[in-house]
């Protein structure tokens, strides 16, 4: 009977220590989707470009971001050419990023090399382009993750339908905004959204 009492108090003590020590330890916060936590996010990414540089999005605080998934064979291309206007047009208060992606139709088939040299011919590309990426399904870059994840963004779960779609990050780091392929980059509906 003893023995059994004893045991009893070791367990006790044992599950005890099991659950203070849990309780002490530092929680993880990246793994919790606040508002805070969510913005915060966005200036932690850091993504290849086109020429195989790394970019810190940290260095977008303070500006609207425009982040584009393009595609050079598409109907939607000609788009290039406004995103390269409006990039020009309102340079002091946003950036526009193009990711090339090639999950719709595989109007992307190009390397890295031929997107930057497509892009420059024909539209005069200067605003920043970055490396392929897929922007949905089993491997969606983790920007498109949170672009498309209520629990990440904070309110969005639109994943691109087609190439062209933008989303709009506000100055805070916080998404604001999803625009489908047919929504413009010169229309009232985006530019109204940087005056």
């Amino acid at each position: 009977m003893k023995l059994f009492t004893s045991l009893k108090i070791v367990a006790v003590v044992l599950l005890s220590s099991c659950f203070s020590s849990t309780n002490s330890r530092p929680v993880d916060t990246s793994a919790i989707s606040t508002t805070e936590t969510s913005n915060d996010a966005f200036y932690l990414f850091k993504v290849k470009s086109l020429s195989g540089e790394e970019i810190d999005f940290s260095k977008y605080k303070g500006k609207k971001v425009l982040i584009v998934n393009v595609a050079s064979k598409c109907g939607f291309t000609g788009q290039y050419a406004d995103l390269q206007k409006l990039s020009e047009q309102y340079k002091d208060k946003l950036v526009v990023l193009g990711f090339p992606c090639d999950n719709f139709g595989h109007q992307e088939p190009g390397t890295e090399t031929e997107i930057g040299a497509f892009c420059t011919k024909n539209y005069g590309v200067t605003f920043q382009m970055f490396s392929k990426v897929d922007v949905k399904g089993a491997n969606q870059h983790p920007l498109y993750k949170w672009l498309s994840t209520k629990s990440l963004n904070g309110w969005n779960e639109e994943v691109p339908s087609w190439n062209f779609c933008k989303y709009l990050v506000n100055e805070k780091g916080e998404l604001i905004k999803f625009y489908s392929s047919s929504v413009t980059p010169l229309s009232a509906e985006i530019v109204n959204e940087l005056k």
